[in-house]
C-alpha cells in the first residue's frame, strides 16, 4: 500500500492489514494514537501517541523534504502523494486575507483510494444508450463518489469512447495507478478552468471527466464544456437530487439543463446503493 510509505514503521502492518479489507482513510492527530476509517467508522489503533514530529516526518516524505514546494496546495488544505489526498490541518499562516499556507500541524488525513471492478455494470449502458448523456455523481464526502467516478471513466473508454480525464487532484489516474480505459487522456495538476480549454484545443475529446465541481467559476467551465458539443461526466458532495436542488449553483446547472442523469449513491454501513435518475 503506497500510505505504508510515509508512516512510522511499528504501523505499517496494521495498515497492511487493514488494506487487505476495507480502509477508506487513515487518521493522524498530535497527542493522538493513529486510528483507520473503515466503513465509515473510526477505529483507533494501539501504539504510541503521535507527536507533532511525527506528523512532519510524514509530510517530509510526501513533499520530498520540500514543503515549500507545495505551499500553493497547502493553501488549499491538502497536498498529494501518488494519487493519495493527504489533509492537512494546523495553524493557518495568513497575509491579510490570503492563506498562505499551514504551520502547527495538529492532524493529518491520508484518503486510501480504491479501484472497484464491476460497481457501475447496473446502469453504464443506460447513460450510452443515445451517446453518452450528461451525468452528474452525487454523494456526501467519503462514499465512493470518486472512485464511482473513475470506474464509469474507465468502463466508457473501454467501449471506444475518447474520455479526457481533467484530474485536477492527481486522484483519478493516480500517476498510473489506476487504469481508466483504452480511450482515456489524462491530465493531471491543473485547475479545471485552464484543464478544460487545454483538452478541448488539443485533445478533440468526445467525453469530459471532471472531480468534484463545487466552485461557482466551475459553472463556466461546464458551459464551456457542453458549449463545444463535448459530453460531461463530473462529480459533486451531496446528498440526493432534492439537496442539490436546494443549493442555488447546482440548481442553476439543473435549470440550465445541463445534466440529464444524476447518480446518487446511499450507504448503510458497508453496503452502497447506486440509484440513477433520469432528469
Amino acid at each position: 500500500m503506497t500510505a505504508c510509505e510515509l508512516l512510522p514503521a511499528q504501523y505499517r502492518p496494521a495498515i497492511l492489514e487493514a488494506g487487505k479489507k476495507t480502509a477508506e482513510e487513515i487518521r493522524l492527530r498530535r497527542a493522538q494514537r493513529l486510528s483507520l476509517v473503515i466503513d465509515g467508522r473510526e477505529q483507533e489503533l494501539g501504539g504510541d501517541k503521535l507527536s507533532e514530529r511525527d506528523l512532519m516526518q510524514v509530510l517530509e516524505k510526501a513533499t520530498g523534504a520540500s514543503l515549500h514546494s507545495v505551499a500553493p496546495a497547502m493553501a488549499k488544505g491538502y497536498i498529494s502523494y501518488k494519487g493519495l489526498r493527504i489533509g492537512l490541518c494546523g495553524t493557518a499562516a495568513m497575509n491579510g486575507e490570503q492563506l498562505l499556507g499551514i504551520r502547527g500541524f495538529s492532524s493529518l488525513a491520508i484518503r486510501l483510494p480504491k479501484e472497484c471492478r464491476g460497481i457501475c455494470a447496473g446502469f453504464a449502458d443506460r447513460l450510452m444508450e443515445n451517446g453518452f448523456e450528461n451525468t452528474l455523481i452525487v454523494s456526501p464526502p467519503g462514499v465512493g463518489k470518486t472512485t464511482l467516478l473513475r470506474e464509469l471513466i474507465r468502463v466508457t473508454a473501454n467501449k471506444g469512447v475518447r474520455v479526457a480525464v481533467l484530474d485536477e487532484r492527481c486522484e483519478l489516474y493516480a500517476e498510473g495507478g489506476f487504469d481508466l480505459g483504452r480511450c482515456s487522456d489524462v491530465l493531471s495538476s491543473v485547475p479545471k478552468e485552464l484543464g478544460a480549454s487545454m483538452l478541448l484545443r488539443g485533445m478533440n475529446p468526445q467525453l469530459i471527466a471532471m472531480d468534484e465541481i463545487s466552485r461557482e467559476g466551475d459553472i463556466e467551465v461546464i458551459e464551456q464544456i457542453i458549449g463545444c458539443g463535448v459530453a460531461l461526466l463530473a462529480s459533486a458532495h451531496g446528498r440526493g437530487r432534492e439537496d442539490m436542488l436546494s443549493r442555488p449553483m447546482y440548481r442553476k446547472l439543473f435549470e440550465m439543463g445541463i445534466f440529464r442523469n444524476i447518480l446518487t449513491i446511499y450507504r448503510n454501513e458497508s453496503r452502497r446503493r447506486y440509484v440513477l435518475e433520469k432528469l
